[in-house]
């Protein structure tokens, strides 16, 4: 099946946007039980696409644990590399790993085994044209590392980096709250 077909149903069955939003200004965002909503960058818009064609590839909903596994993919794939989406990937992990640790967890060894969406550096119009298992092909690495302490390592590492985005905006106003 085409990842145009793919991506109308993946939209439809989590009652999305036909285009994933990639045309509107802002975007709606559950967090701590509230939905806060957010300006919608032209850099996000861009690669919306990618980030729901990464749902479909590994099989994920668009609820935090979806959310975080595929968090924890994106940054073993290397999408922190992409400035400034990066940084979204970066927080969503540190924001899952106190939510769903398991599911991050297996995110991030899944994909330190594939390539990322991203870095395939295709258009929209060819995506949505390739087929699903075209894609699987081309996000699969020809050699794959066995798993072993040297990723649970990058793990930790990474782990600590997307607590410290996290938190480090909670600190800053717990300081400030003091002081005043």
């Amino acid at each position: 099946m085409t990842l145009n077909k793919l991506l109308s149903q993946f939209y439809k069955d989590n009652d999305l946007p036909d285009n994933g939003g990639d045309d509107q200004k802002t975007f709606k965002m559950k967090l701590i039980g509230l939905t806060f909503t957010f300006p919608n960058p032209k850099f996000r818009r861009d690669v919306i696409h990618v980030h729901d064609l990464q749902h479909i590839l590994n099989n994920c909903d668009v609820s935090w644990k979806g959310e975080g596994y595929i968090a924890g993919w994106e940054i073993a794939t290397g999408m922190w590399k992409h400035f400034p989406v990066g940084f979204f990937s970066i927080w969503a992990m540190g924001y899952s790993l106190f939510l769903y640790p398991k599911a991050v967890f297996k995110g991030f060894i899944k994909g330190i085994n594939n390539v990322g969406i991203i870095d395939l550096n295709k258009s929209k119009d060819e995506f949505l044209k390739m087929e699903f298992d075209e894609l699987l092909l081309l996000t699969s690495k020809e050699n794959p590392k066995k798993i072993g302490f040297f990723q649970y390592l990058q793990f930790a590492f990474w782990g600590l980096i997307c607590q410290l985005f996290v938190i480090f905006p909670l600190i800053i106003l717990v300081c400030l709250f003091i002081l005043l």
